[in-house]
């Protein structure tokens, strides 16, 4: 790995980390993990660092995710690449969440996946107009994790559950509606913005207040959410108590939006259906520690299996858009089988310190 790949800077009191790889939508690498991680620890520990900043580079995304392609050709290889990858980047997230000063995220372009869990578990999240905020796991064969088990439980009524299913991309206004954004800023005024931060005269005891002060200033009213509007309608159709059960009112729904769910949640794999159902029934309430600890147990056995190389193969490697799904439908995905992701991992279960 390049270290270029992610840059830390010092502002005065202000922390920066910037993700450098534009050209893969600034995935998180495993290299990139193992730098964060004790860059986070030192200035969590460092009495000049008052606040940290995290963007991405090259204006398309702020982070699209982890490198599942990576991750997808580690399998094969001999070793623990895989099971390193998830402990790593979980760390990353626990770290993240933990982190004892403001911790602002710019939300500028793409966020999914690895890159809503370095944001969305943070302190605070700016959306942009250019904000594409998704967790699209259940159509490459996964589930949504980097604490996703808890944060989609955060959203107003079932709309996380909704949003996980279908993977549906949103904006920032209905990032902010979901509880995944705290402020919306237009992207052009971000780099006033973080020179504000950087220029803070910092007074003890009241980064946080001056942070969100600075932050008022900025933010402005990005509008009414979409969401918002079909509310009752997702909370009536994914309240029902099965997946297959929220197929069938999707189906019978009129709807524009729901006939889009519908066909989104048809292209996903069945197998990630079912566990995502129960992963979200389960992470209600959890803490973020709790949240990992679970979603690290069903990546070991999601590894184990064969639907999350066969989505990346159909998205990443072939790129022809037809995952062969195995089992292919929701009645062949036994509750024995949803059982089993589920099962303990013993001595190798994820831990914290």
């Amino acid at each position: 790995m390049s270290s270029d790949e992610i840059i830390f800077e010092r502002r005065d009191g202000l922390g920066i980390v910037r993700l450098n790889r534009p050209k893969a939508l600034n995935t998180l690498s495993l290299g990139m993990y193992r730098r964060f991680v004790p860059q986070l620890v030192a200035w969590g520990d460092d009495p000049a660092v008052h606040a940290i900043v995290v963007m991405g580079e090259g204006g398309r995304a702020f982070c699209a995710g982890g490198d599942v392609r990576a991750i997808y050709d580690a399998r094969q290889r001999a070793g623990n690449d895989t099971a390193d990858f998830f402990r790593e980047e979980y760390s990353l997230i626990a770290h993240v969440h933990r982190f004892p000063k403001p911790y602002i995220a710019l939300m500028n372009g793409i966020v999914m996946g690895g890159g809503a869990g370095i944001s969305v578990n943070g302190s605070h999240r700016v959306a942009t107009e250019k904000t594409l905020f998704a967790m699209p796991e259940v159509q490459i064969g996964l589930f949504p994790d980097v604490g996703a088990s808890r944060f989609l439980n955060l959203c107003p009524g079932r709309l996380g559950l909704y949003l996980a299913l279908t993977g549906r991309r949103i904006n920032a206004v209905d990032a902010l509606y979901g509880k995944f954004a705290t402020h919306y800023v237009p992207s052009d005024r971000l780099p006033a913005l973080v020179d504000a931060l950087a220029t803070l005269s910092w007074q003890a005891g009241r980064a946080r207040a001056q942070i969100d002060a600075t932050l008022a200033r900025f933010a402005t009213d990005p509008g009414a959410s979409a969401l918002a509007a079909i509310q009752p309608d997702i909370d009536r159709i994914f309240a029902a108590p099965s997946v297959d059960e929220i197929l069938a009112a999707l189906a019978r729904e009129p709807a524009a939006w729901a006939k889009e769910a519908h066909a989104a949640t048809v292209r996903a794999s069945p197998s990630s259906l079912k566990i995502t159902f129960r992963q979200l029934a389960l992470g209600r309430g959890m803490n973020v520690e709790a949240a990992l600890t679970l979603e690290y147990r069903l990546t070991q056995h999601v590894l184990a299996a064969d639907d999350f190389f066969e989505g990346i193969r159909a998205a990443l490697v072939d790129k022809d858009n037809a995952p062969r799904w195995r089992p292919d439908n929701l009645a062949g995905v036994t509750k024995k089988a949803v059982d089993g992701y589920f099962a303990p991992l013993g001595a190798h279960e994820l831990t914290f310190d």
